[in-house]
């Protein structure tokens, strides 16, 4: 632990090296910033590679003859039609349809899979998985790895260079490439990258040789923030919450039309119930007039000064060159186009819905 109250990440000592600066997030020590900057390091992730620390976040395996059944059961997802190392983002949710925790789950064998849960929900997600599990004939085992993100239009070639070959996996596929590590092709940057769990010992030999490449350079939480907003990616605990649905947050295209016809998943008849009368929000892009950032947890009004909805992440957009936000406002709002007003401190700014992404994703998906 770290100041009696966060954890420490297992690299730390590579960060403080790299001069971060740290901050808690969920629980843990994480590196904020580094020398270069939020805006320096949002940029270069833009233009050539960005290395992440994400150990904070958890991986567990699920494995036995029910590993399937269960996944179908705790998530919206047809985990028995899932290919060979493919990849889907996915969710857990409550028997009303709120959002636990979003998720992505890879196949890994036949009776094999790997999934990818968020730092401040680790606990809660073990508990929740293992109490579905006793249902099944299977095993959820947290793994104890490293979790390095390398994003950016150079990571293939980076990691190629490294002796790590790329050229077969496209977007959201996932494989063990060497024993106890995990490699998969997604992020939450926009950008063409890379995720890999592995443990502590290869870890930094494989940090120490990627931030060898003059096109490498830590990349800290905030710049990783202000990546995944401008890519229109949800943050869970702030966008997506147990109070909000997966139709209200823009998420259905997630959840094929067989799973939801088959209704076999905790939440299902909630969620079904809001898809047949409508969602009463959605989640949309927001683009502040002028240079001022709205942040999360400012207050949207209509034209006639009625409340409209809220902002749930906000900040600058160094590659969009403008604010960026994105919040929840009535449906019959959510139109690209539509005027409403952000309360900045008393300031009403005009802010125009928008749609995402804010800037486009480049992810290799053949």
């Amino acid at each position: 632990m770290t100041d009696g109250q966060f954890r420490s990440l297992p690299l730390e000592d590579f960060h403080k090296a790299a001069g971060a600066r740290f901050g808690g997030f969920a629980g843990w020590s994480m590196p904020l910033t580094y020398p270069p900057g939020v805006m320096k390091e949002h940029l270069h992730t833009r233009e050539h590679a960005g290395l992440f620390d994400i150990s904070h976040m958890k991986l567990f395996e699920v494995f036995g003859l029910g590993a399937a059944a269960l996944l179908s059961r705790a998530c919206p997802l047809d985990a028995s039609g899932l290919e060979p190392a493919q990849s889907k983002y996915t969710f857990f949710l409550t028997e009303t349809a709120g959002i636990i925790d979003d998720l992505i789950v890879t196949r890994l064998g036949p009776e094999r899979f790997m999934v990818v849960a968020n730092a401040g929900n680790a606990a809660t997600d073990e508990a929740h998985l293992k109490a579905i599990a006793k249902e099944f004939a299977v095993t959820v085992k947290p793994l104890d790895r490293v979790f390095l993100a390398l994003q950016g239009p150079d990571a293939a070639d980076v990691l190629a260079k490294a002796g790590i070959p790329t050229d077969a996996l496209i977007f959201m596929h996932g494989i063990e490439p060497r024993p106890n590590w995990f490699l998969s092709r997604s992020g939450y940057t926009g950008e063409d990258g890379f995720e890999i769990g592995l443990p502590e010992v290869d870890a930094r030999q494989l940090a120490t040789t990627l931030l060898e490449d003059p096109r490498v350079q830590w990349i800290g939480l905030a710049a990783r923030d202000s990546l995944r907003l401008e890519a229109g990616l949800c943050l869970h605990g702030q966008d997506i919450t147990p109070d909000e649905n997966p139709a209200s947050a823009g998420l259905m295209w997630a959840i094929s039309k067989d799973v939801r016809a088959s209704g076999g998943f905790v939440g299902a008849e909630a969620l079904g119930k809001i898809l047949a009368e409508g969602p009463a929000e959605k989640r949309v892009g927001l683009k502040p007039e002028g240079r001022q950032p709205v942040r999360a947890g400012t207050a949207l009004f209509d034209a006639d000064g009625n409340p409209a909805g809220r902002v749930t992440s906000g900040g600058f957009g160094p590659s969009a060159a403008a604010p960026v936000a994105m919040g929840y406002v009535d449906a019959a709002l959510a139109k690209p186009g539509t005027r409403l007003f952000a309360d900045v401190r008393g300031t009403k700014i005009p802010v125009d819905v928008s749609p995402l992404p804010f800037t486009p994703h480049r992810y290799r998906k053949g």
